[in-house]
């Protein structure tokens, strides 16, 4: 029986800095906390998929505590807009592997069904996309990335899987739509979240440490 593909799993994070993450979530200190529990978790759910192999792509140091804690390689995200540094990884990755993923840092407890649907549907299609509530996307993976792929696309908008999707038909990849799921952008996020990890239907044990200290 043949090995399965190990595939570059691209986490996109930013340094978990007060005043530079997530601040429609809370205050300062407290997004920065949440921020980097939801970067453990990402982190720890990807190690854990036998088919991964898992690497930061970030925008600036993340601290020696935090990459120690963290033990994965890290690659700079560069200049550019968002698609332009999606790109410049993934083409990155794609030059030592048959497939990459980009995977925000800011949707803990994941389902692993969906990363796993994301890698089966490269030995099928040409590219596989994950759509969020509010329009953007929570996952990319290819096979291979055509250059300029994600040029001049809105981001942060309403219609950005759209418009991404549209861009994946127009050169021609064959494209696997993965199933919905959400991003924790605002505070009803968060509540959603937090309620779905009590229930225990989500599992993201940092996040949740963090939820319950930082609403008690």
């Amino acid at each position: 029986m043949s090995e399965t593909p190990r595939v570059t799993v691209c986490i996109f994070a930013k340094p978990p800095v007060a005043g530079t993450v997530k601040t429609r979530l809370a205050g300062a200190e407290q997004a920065a906390r949440l921020a980097r529990a939801f970067l453990l978790d990402t982190c720890a759910a990807v190690r854990a998929l036998p088919w991964a192999e898992p690497i930061l792509a970030t925008t600036g140091s993340l601290g020696a505590d935090l990459e120690r804690q963290l033990e994965l390689p890290i690659w700079p995200q560069g200049d550019g807009d968002l698609g332009a540094r999606i790109e410049r990884v993934l083409t990155r990755a794609l030059e030592s592997a048959p497939g990459a993923i980009a995977l925000g840092a800011d949707t803990p407890g994941l389902p692993s069904e969906l990363l796993d649907r994301a890698h089966a549907a490269l030995t099928l299609a040409d590219a596989a996309i994950g759509p969020t509530d509010d329009g953007g996307f929570y996952l990319l993976a290819l096979r291979h990335c055509p250059e300029g792929l994600l040029s001049n696309l809105p981001w942060s908008d309403p219609d950005t899987f759209t418009a991404t999707l549209a861009r994946l038909h127009e050169r021609g990849l064959q494209t696997v739509i993965l199933d919905r799921w959400f991003d924790i952008d605002r505070p009803a996020d968060l509540e959603r979240l937090h309620a779905l990890l009590t229930a225990r239907v989500l599992i993201a044990p940092e996040t949740l440490h963090t939820l319950l200290s930082v609403t008690s």
